[in-house]
């Protein structure tokens, strides 16, 4: 169903249980929603387009709170989008995750004594797709529980026929364009799994290692350098100098003995290293290290690979076949022996690169691999942000994509793997190279054979928002849905996903972006501030929170941290808050409804209204503005917190409260607030739908008798304003205020009830005596009142005899020490801050936390001092 009209239910609308179970609605609604085509998109519509893919997550994951932050600002877009009358696309799909899906059915086939190789690339392949039909994706059924929103039917895999396909057509292009060659580089190579990986798949960590300083060369033509990774200086090829550096101006050119070796290498100058950094001369190992190999292309420098692909030392002596850390100390050993080493430091704590899936150290290494020539895509993705076409959100986030695309290295697309998009190359017996299109036929004959290598999972997910959309096809989805409307992704993912879209996209839609906006969230963390992970025993399992307490409450959290770009600290008392919350709009909800609300009927003009039915109006209208432009600015946390107070605080807490002498009184105006109450309960369901959509969908249906809240019309600001109507409430308020918060200083029960007398004369809250005393639990005043405490407040008096009701000299007690520990508080506060020593060298945050202590303790002085004058007196 793609238009929004709405079906009325039976008009015997059954009433809502006393107590909300968000276990006994929530995957029933979702249900109905798929199955009554709620979320899916039509490509021939005429509604404007509203465009999301997902960021699509590993076959092998499960939904962890990152997951559900992300689908929840998702979700709660394009459901808005959807209302406001969109033909909405949030495409789902999931990605191949080649070095983790591989990983996972290893193992699964080592509990059977068996390898890969056992089984041959092929029937390993045929394994690994078995495994994902029967195991992968369990992340769909939880993005179900969570409430996504997404078009079902449109599920896409990157591995399936049409994606392979869209592959295939990109990489023969940039083929055949001189953008995609292979060549030797240093790369990522992880030991254990055998295989080059990307940046974003290391993982660093502070390690405990050793810093050894070694003497190279003899006598008067000596240098010392220090390393950490001692088996590398196999491989050395040169020893590099600052060409300032005048201490070893005389060895430059020159050749010294590499020990341990029967080799002499050069020293060469190079503006890389730095003077002032140990001993001002570095070793260089170029097969082994990504800076040393660029200073061995400046100087020409020969590339030796000192260890296999396992990481074990390969060079011919005594160290051939040790594992490099067994060689790392047989070396160190040796140049001790030798009178080689200066100086030592163990343990040394350094950052050092582990793989992401096993975690083993990664090695550097010289490796010949595929890459993509970048130069001419970066420029072009830097641009489409400079000139506007994109728009990265929040602005500030900007110079760090810029940092990335201006300064991009090519890109190692190739991985040593057997799941994944096999390179489409194939290598002739004569060296012959041939890229084989979707269209092609590869060569065959005697020595022909395709290339070994699979895609790095990033070149596919690069082509996500348009090869989900049938390109290279020019069909009708890609037409309508494409550029997508807004990205939402973390920023940890702004250089390795989101550039490379920008890279592709660019490229393969003749320079159409494939997004309008870039919205960046940050990371979600513990309620300490601290990165959740198994390790550190703060990682939690979404799941069991939405078992305990709900989707809606795990949702409603999770969006009012959202603040852009920024982490988003979440706990679970947290969460219990906002089932709490839910808790409140259900039974707020099913109050108003047993005492009148309704929307039957129009609105009653404003001059049928009272003044609070005018007031609520107004800030409805102002909600329904302010709600709107944080969207439109993707301020989550800001309109949540909107949503919230104004549902729970103004309207369930004032308005209805205000409201229940109406009610009980019957009559005319009694339907007037109740339409006004229905319409207000009506629009605010529908605001907060977005982000709690299984509690609202209950509710409003309910509440309105149609057939979806899903499907309702966005709520337009109604432009109604009425500056008088707020002030007058805002009086009101104080009045209650201030005697609820004085009734608390006298320490009287929230019920119990209190005589007074109310001077109401010359303030617009005469109207408003009756609600006054009720909220107030205010007795009229009877024989014998005698008005012990009189609160003049917002141009009304309130009289209360208090006689018989407190202990007052008990109060007056307990409030002078109170007034003795404020004022104690003031001097010592005041006395810090007179003290000019203290304040030249106290941080700045120190110093404000005492002119707060100084605030508070002035304030507290002012508001005992008045309970102590209002006492009742002997």
């Amino acid at each position: 169903m793609t238009e929004n009209a709405q079906h009325p239910q039976p008009a015997s609308t059954p009433e809502l249980p006393t107590q909300y179970a968000p276990a006994e609605v929530e995957g029933k609604l979702y249900e109905r929603w798929v199955e009554r085509g709620y979320f899916e998109a039509d490509a021939k519509s005429e509604k404007p387009p509203y465009t999301i893919v997902i960021p699509p997550p590993n076959v092998t994951g499960s939904l962890h709170l990152g997951h559900a932050f992300e689908h929840t600002i998702i979700d709660a877009l394009t459901r808005r989008k959807r209302m406001q009358g969109y033909e909405t696309l949030w495409q789902p799909g999931m990605d191949h995750a080649g070095i983790a899906t591989q990983n996972v059915v290893e193992r699964e086939l080592a509990k059977e004594g068996k390898s890969r190789q056992d089984l041959g690339r092929e029937a390993f392949v045929e394994r690994v797709w078995q495994w994902k039909e029967e195991s992968g994706g369990q992340i769909s059924g939880q993005m179900r529980r969570l409430g996504d929103g997404v078009a079902w039917s449109r599920e896409r895999f990157t591995m399936d026929e049409g994606l392979s396909e869209s592959v295939q057509t990109i990489f023969k292009r940039l083929f055949d364009d001189g953008l995609i060659y292979r060549a030797e580089r240093i790369i990522n190579w992880c030991p254990r799994c055998l295989t080059a990986i990307s940046d974003i798949e290391v993982e660093y960590q502070d390690d405990d290692g050793e810093l050894v300083s070694i003497k190279y060369g003899e006598g008067d033509e000596t240098l010392v350098v220090a390393t950490t990774r001692a088996e590398t200086m196999l491989g050395d090829t040169a020893v590099a100098v600052h060409p300032d550096d005048e201490r070893y101006a005389h060895l430059v050119g020159k050749r010294i003995r590499l020990p341990l070796t029967d080799r002499t290498i050069p020293v060469v100058a190079d503006t890389h290293v730095d003077p002032e950094f140990g001993t001002g001369a570095v070793k260089v190992t170029p097969a082994h290290d990504p800076n040393d190999f660029e200073i061995g292309r400046r100087h020409d420098l020969p590339n030796i690979t000192v260890m296999d692909e396992r990481a074990v030392i390969t060079v011919p002596g005594p160290f051939q076949g040790l594992d490099r850390f067994e060689a790392r100390s047989a070396i160190v050993a040796a140049l001790r022996a030798d009178g080689r080493i200066v100086a030592e430091k163990r343990p040394y704590v350094h950052s050092v690169g582990h793989c992401s899936r096993c975690k083993t150290t990664v090695e550097p290494r010289l490796s010949l691999q595929w890459w993509v020539k970048v130069a001419t895509l970066a420029k072009a993705a830097g641009d489409a942000v400079r000139d506007g076409r994109v728009a990265i959100h929040p602005k500030e986030m900007e110079s760090r994509y810029f940092a990335w695309v201006d300064d991009l290295r090519d890109w190692n697309i190739s991985r040593q793997l057997w799941w994944g998009h096999r390179i489409p190359v194939w290598h002739g017996p004569d060296g012959e190279t041939v890229c084989v299109g979707p269209d092609e036929e590869p060569p065959t004959g005697e020595g022909w054979t395709q290339d070994t290598d699979v895609l790095d999972t990033w070149f596919s997910s690069a082509l996500w928002p348009f090869s989900t959309l049938g390109w290279p096809e020019q069909t009708p989805s890609l037409e309508k849905f494409y550029p997508n409307s807004v990205l939402v992704t973390g920023y940890d993912i702004l250089f390795f996903w989101v550039a490379r879209m920008m890279l592709f996209g660019l490229y393969a839609m003749d320079g159409t972006p494939p997004f309008h906006t870039i919205a960046l969230h940050g990371m979600v963390r513990d309620q300490f501030g601290k990165k959740m992970s198994k390790s550190f025993g703060n990682a939690v399992n979404p799941l069991d929170w939405m078992d305990k307490y709900g989707s809606d409450a795990v949702r409603f959290t999770l969006a009012r941290g959202a603040n852009p770009g920024v982490d988003v600290p979440i706990g679970e008392d947290w969460v219990q808050g906002s089932r709490n919350f839910a808790n409140k709009i259900w039974n707020a909800t099913r109050f108003a409804m047993m005492n009148g609300a309704t929307v039957e009927g129009p609105l009653p003009a404003p001059e049928q209204q009272s003044a609070t039915d005018r007031w609520i109006l107004s800030r409805l209208g102002a909600t329904v503005a302010q709600v709107d432009a944080y969207y439109d600015d993707y301020q989550f946390a800001k309109l949540s917190d909107t949503l919230f107070h104004f549902a729970w605080d103004e309207v369930f807490d004032w308005y209805v409260e205000l409201s229940k002498t109406t009610f009980f009184e019957g009559g005319e105006q009694a339907k007037v607030s109740g339409r006004v109450l229905g319409e207000v309960l009506d629009v605010t369901l529908r605001l907060l739908h977005p982000v709690v959509p299984f509690v609202t969908e209950t509710l409003w249906t309910t509440l309105t008798g149609k057939e979806s809240v899903v499907i309702a019309d966005w709520p337009a600001d109604s432009g109604f304003r009425d500056p008088a109507a707020e002030r007058e409430i805002e009086h009101l308020q104080q009045v209650i205020t201030e005697v609820r918060r004085f009734r608390a200083d006298q320490g009287l029960q929230p019920g119990q009830k209190v005589p007074a007398r109310l001077d109401l004369s010359g303030t617009s809250l005469a109207a408003h005596e009756a609600a006054i005393r009720q909220v107030l639990r205010l007795q009229p005043e009877g024989d014998g009142f005698h008005a012990t405490a009189t609160l003049p407040v917002a141009g009304a008096t309130v009289g209360l005899d208090l006689s018989g009701t407190i202990d007052v000299e008990a109060e007056h007690k307990r409030l002078t020490k109170d007034l003795g520990a404020a004022e104690k508080e003031k001097a010592q506060a005041t006395a810090k801050l007179g003290n000019e020593a203290f304040l030249a060298k106290a941080p700045d945050n120190v110093v404000d936390k005492i002119r707060t202590r100084l605030a508070k303790a002035e304030a507290d002085i002012e508001r005992i001092t008045a309970q102590i004058a209002s006492l009742p007196q002997g």
